[in-house]
């Protein structure tokens, strides 16, 4: 018993040696210069991927998901798009500069007009939306991005008849249909309404012509009963076109270029 209680004494005793030890070595130079190393690494890495993440949506790719039906029959509501995000240089007459953005393409409009916020101010929403994968903006209260259709460029006569548009290209002499011009094809959405609906009442399907100036462009919703595009914001400015859709990937059974 004499040595049982020998032996547990110097087993604690050896235990309490090791412990300090592992105390000391804990808070020594060494160990605590490996734990600032090791915060320094991984605030570094989270800040590499900051940057890459900004830099990849700035002038790269960037991916959103459709929340609302506004461009049916063509998108439904949580489709997952890949976006282009860089700009174009723009002339609204001279078509074959407009390298990015053509009538028919689908674009993200911002109309927040988030390259007129100060610098701080969007260092801020950039960080709030990478932590949240583009769910929480700071500006979300000060308008938002619209996914909407191109269908009149810079110089262009856009008119409207049935809710179906009808354009005379800059330079051109004659008046075609927005899918004639349109590199893509697509179908509008055309809301049924009843005899009463005339063109007394604002949005009933026809819009007299309209001629868009150098910088303008025109921008329209598939489902043509949502009137959340040009048709009540009037003509924008390229520069609110943030990016151009590219590609659809989910759902799998819809996966293609767009």
């Amino acid at each position: 018993m004499d040595y049982f209680l020998a032996d547990y004494a110097l087993a604690k005793n050896n235990l309490g040696r090791v412990n300090m030890f592992d105390k000391s070595r804990q808070y020594s130079y060494r160990a605590q210069k490996n734990q600032r190393n090791k915060i320094f690494v991984i605030i570094f890495v989270f800040f590499v991927l900051y940057v890459s993440y900004n830099c990849l949506t700035a002038f790269f790719f960037s991916v959103w998901v459709v929340d609302n039906d506004t461009m049916q029959p063509g998108l439904n509501k949580g489709d997952r798009i890949v976006f282009s995000s860089f700009n174009a240089p723009w002339n609204g007459n001279d078509e074959e500069n407009q390298t990015v953005f053509k009538r028919g393409n689908i674009v993200l409009v911002d109309m927040r007009h988030y390259r007129d916020k100060k610098l701080p101010l969007r260092i801020i929403d950039g960080f709030a939306r990478f932590f949240t994968a583009q769910r929480i903006s700071i500006f979300r209260g000060e308008g938002q991005y619209y996914v909407k259709r191109v269908i009149g460029l810079g110089g262009d006569e856009v008119s409207m008849n049935n809710y179906g548009f009808r354009v005379k290209a800059s330079g051109s002499t004659y008046v075609l249909t927005e899918y004639e011009l349109s590199n893509r094809s697509y179908l509008a959405q055309i809301p049924q309404v009843t005899e009463q609906w005339n063109e007394s009442i604002p949005f009933s399907g026809n819009m007299n012509a309209i001629t868009l100036g150098p910088n303008e462009c025109f921008v329209a919703s598939d489902d043509r009963s949502n009137t959340n595009d040009s048709r009540t914001w009037g003509p924008i400015s390229p520069s609110l076109i943030s990016a151009r859709a590219v590609f659809r990937f989910w759902p799998l059974n819809r996966i293609g270029l767009l």
